[in-house]
Parts: C-alpha cells; sequence; structure tokens
C-alpha cells in the first residue's frame, strides 16, 4: 500500500515544479533569432520626406 505523503512536501514538489516550468518558459521565451544590429541599407530609393516624390527610378 502506498504510504501517504505530507502536505508542507507535495507543496514543496509542486513549488520546485512551478519553478521549472517558469525557467523553461523564459528560455524558450529568449531562444529567437538574433535581431539585426542596424536597417539594411536602402540604395536608389530617395522618400518623400527627404525631398523625392516620384518613383525612385526618376519618373514624376
Amino acid at each position: 500500500m502506498l504510504e501517504r505523503t505530507r502536505t508542507a512536501e507535495r507543496y514543496a514538489r509542486g513549488f520546485a515544479a512551478a519553478v521549472v516550468a517558469v525557467a523553461t518558459l523564459l528560455l524558450a521565451a529568449n531562444a529567437g533569432p538574433a535581431r539585426a544590429v542596424e536597417p539594411p541599407e536602402l540604395r536608389g530609393v530617395q522618400f518623400a520626406a527627404e525631398g523625392g516624390g516620384g518613383a525612385p527610378w526618376g519618373c514624376p
């Protein structure tokens, strides 16, 4: 027959399981791809805020 566990022991196991679950979720959330340090450079494109108004190839 199984022996009955103490209440404090059950709470300790539950708390330890919760700590492991939170640590696992934090590790999984931080395991994504790294972000780029700087945005990619756009060549040949002039935005309206910079004085351009038409298409990037010079047509109005």
